[in-house]
């Protein structure tokens, strides 16, 4: 492991002030950190039913680094707030494409798993975050809803307009096979003391416009958008188009120190 910084420091109980809101777990406390789920249709004893899934390696991840995750189902766009303020952390999750109607664009071939009901919840969940400064790791899809919830666009198929794979199945989410640089200075790359990261990429959508408030720093080899940032400098966001989760499985140094960050950041606000 490379020399901390500032942002790999592992944490101590006595950093962790939110004490109404924090697990007591022996000698140490853990922040909570909530990460929104993926609603999936399931066999159950009354047969097919609507559930809300997140897969273990999210919780993995969290556990990992020293949080405790909550799986996050939708609740009411009013309800939102309250619903963060019992966290210290947040994870908007991957999965199924943003739904091109909020940007006035429709949706195409390519686009699959769209979900109305995710998209509100979770873009309520990115404005109540920015408002609270509750720090934040958007993954893949979130970092879509992140900017689509602050005005932003998406291309919706990255092959149609770039010409260029962002995706890969089976044992590959688990290996490197794309290289993202990113700009000296920026959050991702303190964290990770590094200006080239390689990773997993597995998108068909990307930015397009950017949202209000976020800046690129972070691109593929192909020019594809993979990390932008807010310019609230008290908010930690960290938002990328990568699937970390996926790469903590293998022990990969630098998803692990965005999760230690996040868990970090999450405790001693």
């Amino acid at each position: 492991m490379q020399a901390e910084s500032q942002y790999s420091r592992r944490f101590h109980a006595d950093t962790f002030t939110r004490r109404r809101n924090i697990v007591d777990c022996g000698a140490m406390t853990k922040p909570l950190i909530g990460i929104s789920s993926r609603p999936r249709l399931v066999k159950t004893s009354s047969g097919e039913s609507r559930a809300y899934c997140l897969q273990h390696t999210y919780r993995d991840a969290i556990v990992h680094a020293g949080g405790i995750p909550v799986s996050l189902a939708p609740v009411p766009v009013e309800d939102t707030n309250t619903l963060l303020d019992s966290l210290d952390g947040l994870v908007l999750s991957g999965g199924g494409d943003v739904n091109p109607a909020l940007w006035g664009d429709e949706q195409t071939d390519a686009s699959y798993g769209v979900s109305d009901e995710r998209d509100t919840f979770e873009m309520a969940l990115a404005r109540s975050a920015a408002k609270s400064k509750t720090p934040t790791l958007a993954i893949c899809r979130g970092l879509q809803i992140m900017n689509a919830a602050f005005g932003g666009t998406l291309i919706a198929d990255i092959p149609t307009t770039f010409g260029t794979e962002h995706a890969v199945r089976g044992d590959g989410v688990f290996t490197t096979h794309q290289t993202i640089h990113l700009d000296a200075g920026c959050r991702v790359a303190e964290i990770t003391d590094a200006t080239t990261v390689h990773v997993n990429s597995i998108h068909h959508q990307s930015v397009d416009k950017l949202g209000a408030g976020f800046t690129i720093v972070g691109r593929s080899d192909d020019g594809v958008i993979e990390v932008i940032e807010h310019e609230d400098a008290q908010w930690w966001l960290v938002a990328v188009q990568w699937h970390p989760e996926y790469l903590d499985q293998v022990d990969d140094k630098h998803s692990r120190l965005i999760f230690e960050a996040l868990i970090e950041n999450a405790a001693s606000r």
